[in-house]
C-alpha cells in the first residue's frame, strides 16, 4: 500500500503529464502513456481520472488502454461524449421517446415493416438521407430498428453521395463502426457546399472518442473544412470547448509546419484551399512542392491583415493559424509585467487578478505567461493565471489561452521533436521543477546543465 507521500507524487505526476500530453504528437503520447503506465501504475490510474484530460489522449486510452484505463475512463463524467451544457448527449438521445407517427412513416418509405427482418445497408442510407438533413435526432431513431450495417457499403454509399451531417453524427454517436470507415463518413469524395451543420460530425467524432485531433486534420476533406473548423464562430449549438479547439489547432499547425514563416506559402495555401479536394496535409505539401509542369506560377500576396467581411470565413481562419509578431504596448510597464510573472504575489488569488489585469490592458499575452511565469507547471496549466473554472469552454479569456497553448506547443516542439526519451523526461521534470518552461525545455535538451533557479 503506497504511502500519502508516494500517492501525492503519483497525482501530481498524472497532473503534469496530463499537461505534456496537450503539445505532444499521437506517436509520442502513446509513448509517454506507456512509460507512465510501467513507471508509475497509480500515476496512470490517476491520469484517466483528470478532470481535464485531452481528448486525444481519451480516444488513446480507449483504444490502446488496458481495461483498467477503459473502466476510469468511462467512470470520468468530464471526458468521452460529453455534452455542451444544455446540449443533449447519446444517454439523453437515448431517452427520448420516439414519436408514434414515425414507425409509420419509416414503414411507408421502406415499403415493409421493419419486423419483417433486419435493414440492409441500402435501405439505412436511403431513409438517413431523408432524415438526418441537420440534427441527429430523427436519424437516430431509424438506427433504433433492427438492422445489419456493413462497413464497406456503408464508406462507399457515402462516397457516391454523401450522407448529411445528422446522418453522420448519428452514426458516429452509437454505430460500431471501424477506424476507416469512421475516417471515411468525414471525408466524402464530393465536396458538398457548407451547410449549417457541417461541423457537427467532426465535433462529434472527437468528442465520442473516434478519431484524435491529429487523425481529424489528417482526414477530413475537403482540405478548407480543417482550415474552417480550426476557427467555428461562436454560435449556440454544438461548438468545440476551449481545450478542444486548442487541441485542434495544434495539430493543424503540426500539418501546416512545412509552411514554416514564409508569407508567400501561406498566400499560396489561402489561394488554393477553396477549391482544393483533398485533406489538408496534401494541400500542405502540393504548396511546397510548388507549381508543377510548364504554368507559371500566380503572383502571390500576402495575406491582408485588418477586419474580414462576413464570408471571408476563410480567410480569417487562416490567418488565425498563420505566425505573426504582435507585440504588447506599453515599453517600462511590459518590462515590470514580464518581471511580476517571475515574482508570484502573496496571494494565488492576488496573482491572478494581476495577471488578468495585464492581458486586458495589453501589456502580456499568453505566450508571454508561457515563457515567463515559474513554475512551468503553473504556466502551462491556466488555471494558475486566470483562476479556476467549472467548465472547460468557461475561460472568459479565450484568446490568451489559446496563445499559451500555442507557444507551449512550439516550444516543445522546437526543443523535443520526435524524441520521445526527450519528452517523457520533461514530463517527469516538471513536478518539481522551479523554473520557467524554457528552463526546463533547455535542461532536458542539455543533460541537467542549466540548474533549478531558486
Amino acid at each position: 500500500m503506497s504511502t500519502a507521500g508516494e500517492d501525492r507524487n503519483s497525482r501530481r505526476l498524472a497532473w503534469c503529464v496530463a499537461h505534456v500530453l496537450r503539445h505532444a504528437p499521437d506517436r509520442i503520447a502513446l509513448a509517454l502513456l506507456d512509460r507512465l503506465g510501467r513507471s508509475d501504475p497509480a500515476a496512470r490510474t490517476y491520469l484517466c481520472r483528470d478532470e481535464w484530460l485531452p481528448a486525444s489522449a481519451v480516444t488513446l486510452l480507449l483504444r490502446h488502454g488496458t481495461d483498467s484505463d477503459r473502466h476510469y475512463v468511462a467512470r470520468n463524467p468530464r471526458v468521452v461524449g460529453r455534452p455542451l451544457p444544455g446540449l443533449p448527449g447519446p444517454v439523453r438521445y437515448a431517452k427520448h421517446r420516439t414519436p408514434p407517427e414515425l414507425a409509420a412513416l419509416l414503414r411507408a418509405e421502406l415499403g415493409r415493416d421493419p419486423a419483417d427482418g433486419p435493414l440492409t445497408t441500402p435501405e439505412v442510407t436511403g431513409l438517413l438521407r431523408r432524415h438526418g438533413a441537420r440534427r441527429p435526432r430523427t436519424a437516430l431513431e431509424v438506427l433504433r430498428l433492427p438492422h445489419a450495417l456493413d462497413p464497406a457499403l456503408l464508406a462507399a454509399e457515402h462516397a457516391r453521395r454523401p450522407l448529411p451531417p445528422g446522418a453522420v453524427e448519428a452514426l458516429l454517436l452509437v454505430a460500431d463502426l471501424p477506424p476507416h470507415t469512421v475516417r471515411a463518413l468525414l471525408a466524402p469524395s464530393a465536396a458538398p457546399r457548407e451547410e449549417p451543420a457541417w461541423h457537427r460530425p467532426a465535433v462529434r467524432a472527437v468528442r465520442m472518442g473516434r478519431l484524435t485531433h491529429e487523425e481529424l486534420v489528417g482526414c477530413v476533406t475537403p482540405a478548407r473544412r480543417a482550415l474552417l473548423l480550426c476557427d467555428l464562430p461562436a454560435r449556440p449549438g454544438l461548438r468545440w470547448t476551449l481545450p478542444e479547439l486548442a487541441g485542434l489547432r495544434t495539430a493543424a499547425l503540426r500539418a501546416l509546419a512545412p509552411l514554416g514563416d514564409d508569407p508567400r506559402l501561406w498566400a499560396e495555401l489561402l489561394r488554393r484551399a477553396p477549391g482544393f479536394p483533398g485533406p489538408l496535409p496534401d494541400l500542405v505539401a502540393a504548396v511546397v512542392a510548388g507549381p508543377r509542369g510548364p504554368a507559371a506560377p500566380v503572383p502571390a500576396a500576402p495575406v491582408p491583415a485588418g477586419p474580414v467581411p462576413p464570408d471571408g470565413a476563410l480567410p480569417r481562419a487562416v490567418r488565425r493559424l498563420a505566425p505573426a509578431a504582435v507585440e504588447p504596448v506599453g515599453e517600462v510597464e511590459r518590462e515590470l509585467a514580464l518581471a511580476s510573472l517571475a515574482v508570484p504575489m502573496e496571494t494565488v488569488e492576488e496573482d491572478i487578478r494581476w495577471v488578468r489585469d495585464c492581458l486586458d490592458r495589453g501589456l502580456l499575452t499568453g505566450t508571454d505567461v508561457v515563457r515567463h511565469k515559474l513554475p512551468a507547471c503553473w504556466a502551462l496549466d491556466e488555471d494558475h493565471w486566470l483562476g479556476e473554472v467549472d467548465h472547460p469552454d468557461r475561460h472568459d479569456r479565450p484568446e490568451a489561452v489559446l496563445a499559451a497553448r500555442a507557444e507551449a506547443d512550439r516550444l516543445f516542439d522546437l526543443a523535443l521533436g520526435t524524441d520521445p526519451d526527450a519528452w517523457w523526461e520533461a514530463a517527469r521534470t516538471l513536478p518539481d521543477f522551479a523554473g520557467t518552461l524554457p528552463h526546463l525545455l533547455l535542461r532536458v535538451t542539455d543533460g541537467g546543465s542549466v540548474p533549478k533557479p531558486s
